[in-house]
């Protein structure tokens, strides 16, 4: 399994273009496989008859697994089989340096039995740095140790950087620490005993999902701001916009295109919400370009494509591309370079209804605004009873970066924009 790139260790099956005994030219499509990020067709990288494959469809397989054996007559070979018929009491135990302050993770490591999670390539680095895999803490997905965690471990710059003590206000970071203080997993219990059960496994972008979520509510302090926009001119406006442009490609203009460009504006504003918090060099990372991930909804689950460039798009541009990405959503075309790259997050749950919710910020991004359904509803002005059409609005930002002010600041500009229309279409 070739590393694919782009933070991605595994795929899953779901499709075989070869079967033993066939012959496959190179770069011919050898397999299919489905990332947590998009489907992939992995190419043959020799010519010649397929002696084996190893991986049914629906199996996990990992980069660095030898998923097929390929005979290319006498050719030079494409890659050596890994080593490991070495027993494992052939390694040596190399302690971290300043061994005086042990790395608490990787002591927790150390259990004798368990297998370690580590491709074939990081198992045969180990042995040639004289490092006991066992003793190593992960930082790869599922537990995985990569070469950069044996790396750390040999050279000793794992044990170098102890965990601070418990008055200290700024802890210093682990690399591979894994581990939630007083989180313990337990199994679930066999609920097959009180009634029927049906069962399936979790992979592929539900598995993603999971994990990113988990991820984002543990390690950031999440803190929502609620308010609502005024968006009856804006809605006005929009409608009649939709229909002078009705017959142009890019004619269906939403009110999502619209916030979105409202958000541009606050993020040049208020860049804290266009950053990411590095938590291995303690720094804030700002960044200077602004390219919106758009939640969408897919057959497979939540998704988050990116629009990128959006602060060089009209209004009509971002509603085309929004249009685009989210119907190849909703078809399962979405590419790996589709999700890349995104610096804030808008989730519109208002098609599908509710009034609030708390969204959950798509790390390691800092915010994200979750728009809800639009209502008409009686509000005062000037005194007097009116009729409104008014537009929920919950912004999830990372307390860590960003504080209460700065989101109150942060929405009412996104208001401002969003209940002024001709403002929004003159800075656009």
């Amino acid at each position: 399994m070739p590393d694919l790139g782009e933070g991605v260790h595994e795929g899953e099956v779901l499709k075989w273009f070869v079967k033993p005994g066939d012959t496959i030219a190179e770069d011919a499509p050898l397999i299919e496989v489905e990332t947590d990020k998009a489907a992939v067709t992995i190419p043959s990288p020799r010519g010649g008859r397929v002696v084996s494959i190893h991986g049914e469809v629906g199996q996990v397989i990992h980069t660095g697994d030898v998923i097929c054996v390929i005979d290319d007559a006498g050719a030079k070979p494409f890659a050596k089989k890994p080593a490991e018929s070495k027993p494992p009491e052939t390694a040596k135990v190399v302690e971290p340096a300043k061994a005086a302050t042990p790395a608490p993770v990787a002591a927790k490591s150390a259990e004798p039995g368990r297998p370690v999670p580590a491709a074939p390539a990081t198992r045969k680095l180990a042995r040639e740095l004289g490092v006991d895999i066992r003793l190593v803490a992960p930082s790869g997905p599922a537990g995985r140790v990569t070469s950069e965690d044996v790396r750390a471990f040999a050279s000793g710059s794992v044990s170098a950087r102890p965990v601070a003590a418990a008055d200290e206000s700024v802890p210093a970071f682990v690399p591979g620490a894994a581990a939630v203080p007083f989180v313990v997993v337990e199994p679930l219990p066999d609920f097959s005993v009180f009634g029927p059960v049906e069962k399936e496994q979790l992979r592929s972008v539900r598995r993603k999902i999971a994990v990113r979520m988990a991820t984002s509510m543990t390690i950031v302090p999440h803190v929502a701001h609620i308010d609502d926009a005024d968006v009856t001119e804006l809605d006005a406006a929009r409608l009649r916009l939709r229909e002078t442009m009705k017959d142009k490609p890019e004619g269906r203009i939403t009110l999502l295109s619209f916030v979105a460009k409202a958000v541009i504006s606050a993020l040049r504003a208020f860049p804290g919400f266009n950053a990411s918090l590095d938590p291995v060099r303690q720094e804030i990372v700002y960044k200077r370009y602004y390219n919106l991930g758009i939640a969408c909804d897919s057959p497979k689950g939540l998704v988050v494509p990116v629009v990128r460039d959006a602060d060089r798009k009209s209004i009509a541009e971002i509603a085309a591309s929004i249009a685009d990405v989210a119907a190849r959503a909703r078809a399962e075309k979405l590419a790996a370079q589709d999700f890349q790259g995104g610096t804030f997050t808008i989730t519109n749950i208002g098609p599908i209804g509710g009034r609030l919710a708390t969204p959950v910020i798509n790390y390691p991004e800092v915010a994200i605004l979750a728009m809800f359904r639009v209502e008409e509803r009686p509000v005062v002005r000037d005194g007097q009873i009116v009729i409104r059409k008014m537009l929920p609005l919950v912004l999830g930002f990372d307390h860590r970066v960003v504080d209460g002010a700065d989101a109150a600041r942060f929405v009412n500009h996104v208001i401002a924009r969003l209940q002024d229309p001709i403002r929004l279409l003159v800075e656009a």
